[in-house]
């Protein structure tokens, strides 16, 4: 009695695979390179095309041979379900390795935070929070982020000031914020993630970034982007990993003229 119900298990999950390899190839388009992306996410996706998330989608398109389009969807809870899993989309673009909601491709860059503040500051040699340097110092970083438990560990929390991570940033702009209150003074430093901070001081003149190479601990300071896919659309999973390989150069000029801080897949060096 169990062997027949354990085989009528296996017929039902070897059944439930390919319904749902089968489903994901009925969502994808082939006319086009659908993408879905927040609209007001700069410096990465823009509604305007200006992002270089933006850029290397078009790089995808070109080499695919298929017209980029955009669903557009503010990032927050419930994005994947709105927009990668109702089938408004194929693809979505900038997306951490690991993450369960989504089929990852192969990483194509890996990035890490850093430290920003004025280049005329007397922490400005800063690279490592434990520098004795911000003891006492204002310093912001968006809640909810890595960086946050390594400066509570390094004894900053009680002068660690605490931006909104989920916004909606067609009217809030917590990067943003932050920046400008490293610039004026009101704080000392914020720890930001590079691709977000990196492209906006590449050519300020007041402010800089300084990547966290040196912070040892858990949640690591870097990580690898990949593109997101639908679960059970591995044909494009590989087509995909075959562009991020031939590309791989292009690709990288792309974010390094954005001014995205790159380090080796392990985040222990920049690369050039």
């Amino acid at each position: 009695m169990a062997r027949r119900i354990l085989s009528a298990a296996l017929i039902l999950v070897c059944a439930a695979v390919p319904a749902a390899a089968q489903m994901a190839m009925e969502m994808r388009s082939t006319t086009e390179f659908r993408v879905c992306a927040d609209p007001a996410n700069a410096p990465m996706s823009m509604e305007d095309g200006s992002g270089f998330e933006n850029r290397i989608a078009d790089l995808f398109g070109e080499k695919l041979g298929l017209p980029v389009t955009y669903f557009w969807f503010p990032s927050g809870m419930g994005f994947i379900q709105r927009t990668l899993r109702a089938g408004e989309c194929d693809v979505i673009m900038g997306f951490a390795q690991g993450d369960e909601l989504v089929q990852n491709t192969n990483h194509y860059y890996t990035s890490i935070y850093g430290i920003v503040t004025r280049q005329d500051s007397d922490l400005a040699s800063v690279d490592h929070l434990k520098d004795a340097a911000l003891q006492g110092r204002e310093i912001g970083v968006v809640a909810g982020t890595p960086p946050a438990d390594h400066l509570v560990r390094a004894g900053l929390g009680k002068t660690m000031h605490g931006a909104a991570l989920m916004v909606d940033r067609r009217v809030q702009d917590p990067v943003g914020d932050l920046l400008e209150q490293v610039r004026s003074g009101e704080l000392d430093a914020a720890v930001l993630w590079g691709p977000l901070a990196g492209p906006r001081v590449k050519d300020d003149p007041d402010l800089q970034f300084t990547p966290l190479l040196k912070e040892e601990g858990n949640p690591r300071m870097f990580y690898r982007i990949t593109m997101g896919v639908r679960n059970g659309e591995d044909d494009l999973k590989r087509e995909l990993n075959s562009q991020i390989r031939r590309n791989q150069d292009e690709i990288n000029t792309i974010l390094r003229d954005a001014g995205v801080p790159l380090t080796d897949d392990y985040g222990k060096e920049m690369l050039e």
